[in-house]
């Protein structure tokens, strides 16, 4: 944990404080409309009996713009100047951001640098990467809270509990994430590259992801020239803490051995389209200028692309994203046809096929394996020569000619219980002989003495 916990810290008694510091612990830059939104959905669906949606949503925010004043005050935010759209903008200051440490349970290290004209008027960049986020997660609204409100708000919010899941958490995205090609993760070097967004959600089948977002308003070349920092920081490599050389990226993220050591993590690229340039063009024009860095190679067995040593790339627009969700048909994975969702756009769906056939037939190879093994077995399996009971396993064990001969059993041929039978007459009969030699001992010691009187009789006659 970053630190422990300080009650009150600041002496706010606004209950959303807590709040308000996640998400500009994660945001860095945002609106009270976007805390809201992230924070308490249910809200979007209250306030809808107020004449226009500029007081709806004065509203709905009441309470975060207190809270985002509690703090203000206290020295843990400041203004972040307007949107273009007029709103205001709150960032943390640095003990603003050492306390949202605290409650995202992260190091400040983790926490990232500040967003791209965080300061500035606009912030159009800092605004989408939110409306990302925001369009990413999801959040649903807790329905108990909007009963009572008009049937067409609690209708819309019910449409959006039934609307396709998100992906993560606030706690799962971290923004402006500088990833080192040189220098440390704290102080990267020049030349490095920093992520607008990352996204570790394993829960939901996204172990890592690199997210970049693009107003088109850069040139596709500085896009793409993205890539060849991101393959730096990829193919950096440090000795983690079991003495192992490892690629840098996995001493902060986990992800899946195979699939992330043989094929780099993905990235994806979203584009808003406020600015000069067309969102299809952005895209067709980064895919031509990056092809070196996803192309795939044919693999004609298998019937699918192997990515070995390429950075999955996948594009979409804020627009697709909204309608359709990281579970709908959004994303476009550079050198594919057709549009698909997240995990399978940054997946590999005819690899993992081909690797589960694969795996059934090893699966159904290994069971005919032992069957036969097991009828091979059966066949040597001795049989009992007194009662054609075959043998058990423990007998069997027991009977092998490679015991010592001490540990050797007296009835080899015969099974367990034929033994105990054979060895219990056998101690009878001893028993009976010992019985009978002994009833036999007294007539015999009779017939000696009788023998032995006779021939002193005899001898006697000889002597007279």
């Amino acid at each position: 944990m970053a630190g422990k916990r300080k009650e009150n810290e600041a002496g706010s008694s606004n209950d959303l404080r807590a709040d308000v510091l996640r998400v500009l612990g994660v945001l860095k830059v945002a609106t009270a409309d976007q805390i809201q939104r992230l924070s308490l959905p249910h809200l979007t669906y209250r306030h809808t009996l107020k004449p226009t949606p500029a007081k709806q949503k004065e509203a709905r925010t009441a309470s975060h713009r207190a809270a985002l004043n509690d703090l203000r005050r206290h020295g843990l935010a400041i203004d972040g100047g307007r949107t273009r759209r007029g709103e205001e903008t709150r960032l943390l200051t640095k003990d603003g951001l050492a306390a949202a440490a605290i409650e995202l349970d992260r190091e400040m290290e983790e926490i990232g640098g500040m967003p791209k004209s965080a300061g500035r008027s606009g912030a159009s960049h800092a605004m989408t990467v939110n409306e990302t986020v925001i369009t990413l997660i999801r959040p649903k609204p807790d329905l108990n809270k909007v009963m009572g409100e008009p049937a067409e708000a609690v209708a819309a919010a019910q449409a959006a509990v039934d609307a396709s899941d998100g992906i993560g958490t606030l706690a799962s995205y971290a923004t402006e994430v500088a990833l080192p090609v040189k220098g440390t993760w704290k102080n990267p070097a020049i030349g490095s590259v920093r992520a607008d967004m990352v996204l570790t959600a394993p829960e939901a089948g996204v172990p890592l992801l690199f997210i970049e977002v693009d107003n088109c308003t850069e040139e596709a070349a500085l896009i793409a020239a993205k890539f060849d920092k991101y393959l730096r920081f990829f193919l950096r490599k440090e000795k983690d803490t079991d003495g192992f050389e490892s690629p840098l990226w996995r001493t902060r993220w986990s992800a899946p051995d195979e699939e992330y050591e043989r094929v780099h993590p993905p990235v994806l690229l979203v584009f808003h389209e406020v600015g000069p340039r067309s969102a299809k063009h952005q895209m067709t024009r980064v895919a031509d200028l990056t092809r070196h860095r996803w192309q795939g190679r044919w693999h004609p067995k298998g019937g699918y692309h192997s990515y070995d040593r390429r950075i999955p790339i996948v594009a979409t627009t804020l627009e697709e994203l909204r309608e359709h969700g990281p579970a709908g048909p959004a994303f476009w994975r550079f050198g594919r046809d057709h549009r698909q969702p997240l995990l399978e756009a940054i997946g590999n769906p005819r690899r993992d096929a081909y690797l589960a056939r694969r795996r059934q037939a090893a699966r159904e190879e290994e069971r005919r394996r032992q069957e036969q093994a097991a009828a091979e077995k059966e066949a040597r399996r001795p049989v009992c020569k007194e009662c054609g009971q075959k043998f058990t396993d423990d007998r069997w064990k027991a009977i092998d000619s490679r015991r010592r001969w001490e540990e050797r059993e007296s009835h080899p041929h015969l099974c367990e219980d034929c033994q105990a039978r054979a060895v219990a007459a056998e101690a009878q009969a001893e028993a009976d002989e010992r019985a009978r030699q002994e009833q036999e001992r007294p007539r015999q010691e009779a017939e000696e003495q009788a023998a032995a009187h006779k021939a002193s009789g005899w001898l006697s006659r000889f002597r007279t």
